[in-house]
C-alpha cells in the first residue's frame, strides 16, 4: 500500500546473458516491460556497434512494409486488426521475412509500373479518340473560312488587275494544321501566346472534353480540351510546335481526309477496348495481392518492430572478451525481481541454451528513476502531477490526494447541479464504452485528450453536482425541495412589530425580510442555501461574503495539508534538521497567522446572530490591525476578550519563526558539515574536545571514510547555502500571503459561472417562455436549441476549461510547492507495448 503514496523502490541490476540466449531473454523482458536498460557504450558510434547490421535489416523491412501499407491505403482496402500480439520471430526467421517482403515489394512495383504504362497508353488513345471525333467539325469550319478568304481575295483582284469579262482561275489555298490536347486551365494563356507570337496569322479552334481524364502518374482527375491550329508555311509551323511544347500540350497525328480519320478512329476504339480489358485484369490482380497483404501486414509490422527494438537494446550492452556473454545494466523495481527472473528463465529455455542467465543486484549511489504504478483510473491524475515535474526518487506522490482535491476545487468554481449532470453523463458515456472506443483508435487529438481524462471528468462532474446542491443552483435556478426557512406571516402580526399592510404590498416592488423579527426565520435549510436567496435583491452580497470566506478556509486547509505532507518526506529521508528548523517553523508561521484567520471566520459565524450581526467587526480590518498592532480603532471592536494579547503573541511567534528558517538553519548546517569534516574532534594541547571519536579512531576512519565523503559530498559554500535559504524563506513567507489570496479565484470563478448561467437564462431561455400559443411552442423549441448550444459551448466547455486550468494552478503552485520538488526523471521501461503504440522512439 505504501507504493501508492511513494514511487516504487528501485534497484540497479546487472544482467549476464549468453550470446545465444540474449535475443530471447530481451524479448521476454520487452513483453513484461519492467526493466530500463542503461547504455553501457555511450562513447561508441552508432554505426560501430555489434548489431547495427541487424538494425539496418529491420529498418529496410519496415520501409518495405510502409510501402505496402501506403499502397493498401491508396486502394481503400481496410487493414485487418484482430488485436493479435504475435511472438517475436527468431533471428533465423529474419531471412524468410526479408524474402517475403522483397517478393511482395517487387511484385507490387512491377504491377504499378505495368499499370502506369497501360494507363498512359490508354490516356493517349482516349485523347486521340476525342481529337478524331472533333476534327471533322473543325475541318468543316476551316473550309468555310478558306472559302470566305478566297472569295474576298478574288473580288479584290478582279476589281484591280483583271478583266471582268475573262474567267478567273485561282489555285485553292492550302493550310497546314496541328491537333492536340491541352489542360483546360491553360487555354486562355495558350491562345494569347499564339496570337502574339504568330501575329494573328493562325486560326485556333478548341473544344472541351466533357469527361475528366485520369493522370496515370498521380491518379488525379484532370480536365482537358481538344484544339486544332491552322497555319500557312513552315515558319509558323515551327513557332506553333514550340508554343505547344512550352505549354505542355500533347500533339497527335491527324489524317487530312475524312475517310482516313474514320478508319483511324475505328482502330483506336478497338485498341481502347483491348486496353480496358487488360487494365481490369491488372487491377483485379493488384487488388488480390493487396487484400492478401492487408490481412497480415499488422502482424508483420509488430514482428519487425519488436525485432528492431530487441537489436537496438542489445546494442546498449557490453560484450565480454570471450564474445560469449553480454553484460547489461538495468533499473528495475525491487518488487518485480521475481517476475524478471521468470522472464529470463523463459527466454533461456526458448533459446535452447543450457547456461542460465544471471541477475545480480548492484550497490550504487546514483539516483534511481521514479516509477509510480498506475491503472486506467489513476493514470490521468498521475499525468497531471507529472506535467508539473517528475517527482524525486521516493518522494511523496501528490497523485492520490489529487484524486479528491482536484475535482473538488474544480467543483467549487463550477458548482451547478445541471451542468454537473451533463458533464457526468458525457464522462459516463466515455467510461462505459471505453473498450469499444479504444478499439476504434481515433486520431482526433482533442477527443483522445478527453478520452484519456474520462475518469477525471467523471469525478469533476460528480463533485460539481454535489457543490451545485450546496449552492442550490441548477441552470441558474434554485430548487425548493424542503421549503424555505423564511416566512412573511409574522410581518402582518402587529404584536411582533410587523408593519406590512396591503397598500405596502401592492405598492412596493422590493421588500426585505428582517431576520431579527421573531418567526420570520424559522430555521436553516436542510442542505445547501435557502432557495429564497434566488429572488433576493441582496443575493450577490450574501454569496460574495459566503464564497469569499469559504475560499479562504479551503485554501488555508489545503496549504496546511501540503506543509504537513512535507513532514513525511523529512521523516522518510531521515532529515531531522528539516523537521526542527523547516517543517515546525513553517507550520507554526502559517497556523499562527492564516490558521487563526480561519478560526476567526468560524468564530464570527457562531458568535453573532441576526440581531447582533450589524455590530460585528470586520474580519479584514481586524486582520490588518493584527499586523499593525493597532487595537485602538473605534470603528472595529474586538471579537473577544484578550484579543490584543493573543494576536500580539501570534504575530511575535510567526516573526520568530523567520530567523529560525533564515539564520539558525544555515548555521546548524555549517556546524554539521564541519563536524563531519573534522570527525567531531578538535585537539588543543593533546586534549580532545567534543563527543566524536578519539584520535586513533579518527585516523582509522579517515583513511576509509573521509576520501569517500569528499568525493560524494559537495563542498559546503556558506554564502551559497545562505542565499538559497534566504530565497526559500522569503518565498515561503510571502507565498503564504499570495497563495492565500490566490485561492480567492475559487470565489471569483464560482460567482462568474453563476452570473453567466443566470444571464444566459434571462437573455435566451426567457424569450421562449412568454407565449403559450402554438407559435410560442415553436419559438420555445428554437430558443431551447440555442440555449442548449450556448450552454454546452460557453458554460460547459469554456467555463469548464477555465475552472480546470485554475484548479491545475492551485495544485501546482499553491499546494505542491509546499512538499514536492519534482526534480526526478521518469522510469522508462523497455516494453513492446509503448513501442507499438508510438509512445517511445526506437
Amino acid at each position: 500500500m505504501g507504493e501508492l503514496f511513494r514511487s516504487e523502490e528501485m534497484t540497479l541490476a546487472q544482467l549476464f546473458l549468453q550470446s545465444e540466449a540474449a535475443y530471447c531473454c530481451v524479448s521476454e523482458l520487452g513483453e513484461i516491460g519492467m526493466v530500463q536498460f542503461r547504455d553501457l557504450n555511450p562513447d561508441v558510434n552508432v554505426f560501430q556497434r555489434k548489431f547495427v547490421n541487424e538494425v539496418r535489416r529491420c529498418e529496410e523491412m519496415d520501409r518495405k512494409l510502409r510501402f505496402v501499407e501506403k499502397e493498401i491505403k491508396k486502394a481503400n482496402i481496410p487493414i485487418l486488426d484482430t488485436g493479435e500480439n504475435p511472438e517475436v520471430p527468431f533471428p533465423r526467421d529474419m531471412i524468410d521475412l526479408e524474402a517475403t517482403f522483397e517478393k511482395l515489394e517487387n511484385e507490387l512495383k512491377e504491377i504499378n509500373t505495368n499499370q502506369e504504362a497501360l494507363k498512359k497508353n490508354f490516356l493517349e488513345l482516349t485523347e486521340l479518340k476525342h481529337i478524331l471525333r472533333r476534327t471533322q467539325q473543325f475541318f468543316d469550319e476551316r473550309n468555310d473560312y478558306v472559302a470566305i478568304v478566297t472569295n474576298d481575295f478574288l473580288l479584290e483582284e478582279s476589281s484591280i488587275l483583271l478583266d471582268p469579262n475573262e474567267p478567273v482561275r485561282v489555285a485553292p489555298l492550302r493550310l497546314g494544321f496541328v491537333a492536340g490536347v491541352i489542360g483546360r486551365e491553360r487555354i486562355p494563356n495558350f491562345e494569347r501566346m499564339l496570337w502574339r507570337v504568330c501575329r494573328g496569322n493562325v486560326f485556333l479552334r478548341q473544344a472541351d472534353i466533357e469527361d475528366p481524364l485520369e493522370d496515370p502518374t498521380t491518379g488525379d482527375q484532370v480536365h482537358k480540351s481538344v484544339f486544332i491550329i491552322f497555319f500557312q508555311g513552315d515558319q509558323l509551323k515551327n513557332r506553333v510546335k514550340k508554343i505547344c511544347e512550352g505549354f505542355r500540350a500533347t500533339l497527335y497525328p491527324c489524317p487530312e481526309t475524312p475517310q482516313e480519320r474514320k478508319e483511324m478512329l475505328a482502330g483506336v476504339n478497338a485498341r481502347i477496348d483491348d486496353l480496358q480489358m487488360v487494365l481490369n485484369q491488372t487491377e483485379d490482380h493488384r487488388q488480390r495481392v493487396l487484400q492478401a497483404a492487408a490481412k497480415t501486414i499488422r502482424v508483420w509490422f509488430i514482428k519487425v518492430r519488436k525485432m528492431k527494438a530487441i537489436y537496438h537494446t542489445l546494442n546498449l550492452c557490453n560484450i565480454d572478451v570471450t564474445q560469449k556473454c553480454l553484460i547489461a545494466e538495468v533499473w528495475c523495481p525491487i518488487s518485480d525481481l521475481d517476475s524478471i527472473q521468470f522472464a529470463l528463465r523463459r527466454g533461456t529455455e526458448k533459446s535452447g541454451s543450457t547456461v542460465p542467465s544471471i541477475l545480480n543486484r548492484m550497490q550504487t549511489k546514483q539516483t534511481p528513476p521514479t516509477y509510480n504504478k498506475t491503472n486506467k483510473f489513476t493514470s490521468g491524475f498521475q499525468n497531471i502531477v507529472d506535467a508539473y515535474g517528475i517527482g524525486s526518487y521516493r518522494e511523496i506522490n501528490p497523485a492520490p490526494y489529487t484524486i479528491i482535491t482536484f475535482p473538488f476545487l474544480f467543483a467549487v468554481m463550477f458548482g451547478d447541479l445541471g451542468h454537473g449532470t451533463l458533464m457526468t453523463c458525457a464522462a459516463l458515456y466515455l467510461v462505459l464504452r471505453e473498450s469499444r472506443l479504444m478499439a476504434q483508435k481515433n486520431d482526433n487529438e482533442i477527443f483522445n485528450m478527453m478520452f484519456g481524462g474520462r475518469y477525471i471528468i467523471l469525478l469533476m462532474g460528480v463533485f460539481s453536482m454535489y457543490t451545485g446542491i450546496i449552492y442550490n443552483d441548477c441552470f441558474s435556478k434554485s430548487l425548493n425541495v424542503f421549503g424555505s426557512g423564511w416566512s412573511v406571516r409574522p410581518m402582518f402580526n402587529s404584536k411582533v412589530g410587523g408593519n406590512w399592510t396591503d397598500g405596502i404590498l401592492n405598492g412596493s416592488t422590493v421588500l426585505q425580510l428582517d431576520p431579527a423579527v421573531d418567526g420570520v426565520f424559522s430555521g436553516p435549510y436542510p442542505i445547501g442555501i435557502d432557495p429564497i436567496w434566488s429572488i433576493s435583491v441582496n443575493k450577490l452580497s450574501f454569496l460574495n461574503s459566503f464564497k469569499m470566506k469559504m475560499s479562504v478556509i479551503l485554501g488555508v486547509i489545503h496549504m496546511l495539508f501540503g506543509v504537513t505532507l512535507s513532514l513525511f518526506n523529512h521523516l522518510y529521508f531521515n532529515k531531522p534538521l528539516n523537521i526542527y528548523l523547516g517543517f515546525i517553523p513553517e507550520i507554526i508561521f502559517m497556523a499562527s497567522l492564516f490558521g487563526y484567520l480561519v478560526i476567526l471566520i468560524f468564530y464570527k459565524w457562531v458568535s453573532y446572530s441576526a440581531r447582533t450581526s450589524r455590530d460585528a467587526p470586520s474580519l479584514l480590518i481586524a486582520f490588518i490591525n493584527m499586523f499593525l498592532f493597532n487595537y485602538n480603532d473605534p470603528n472595529n471592536k474586538p471579537f473577544y476578550r484578550g484579543q490584543m494579547a493573543i494576536q500580539s503573541l501570534l504575530v511575535v511567534i510567526a516573526l520568530a519563526c523567520v530567523p529560525c528558517m533564515l539564520i539558525v538553519k544555515t548555521l546548524v548546517m555549517r556546524r554539521q558539515y564541519l563536524w563531519r569534516k573534522h570527525l567531531g574532534t578538535q585537539n588543543f594541547g593533546g586534549i580532545r574536545v567534543g563527543n566524536g571519536p578519539t584520535e586513533d579512531e579518527a585516523e582509522i576512519i579517515q583513511h576509509d571514510q573521509l576520501a569517500q565523503q569528499s568525493e560524494d559530498e559537495p563542498e559546503f559554500n556558506f554564502a551559497d547555502v545562505a542565499v538559497h535559504q534566504a530565497i526559500h524563506t522569503i518565498e515561503y513567507c510571502l507565498g503564504c500571503i499570495s497563495n492565500t489570496a490566490s485561492y480567492l479565484r475559487l470565489w471569483a470563478l464560482s460567482l462568474a459561472h453563476a452570473q453567466l448561467s443566470e444571464v444566459l437564462w434571462s437573455m435566451v431561455m426567457r424569450i421562449g417562455l412568454y407565449s403559450r400559443s402554438l407559435g410560442g411552442f415553436i419559438l420555445l423549441a428554437i430558443v431551447f436549441y440555442f440555449f442548449a448550444v450556448l450552454t454546452v459551448v460557453i458554460l460547459l466547455i469554456m467555463e469548464g476549461l477555465s475552472a480546470f486550468l485554475h484548479a491545475l494552478r492551485l495544485h501546482w503552485v499553491e499546494f505542491q510547492n509546499k512538499f514536492y520538488s519534482g526534480n526526478g526523471f521518469k522510469f522508462l521501461p523497455f516494453t513492446f507495448e509503448s513501442i507499438l503504440d508510438g509512445r517511445a522512439e526506437d
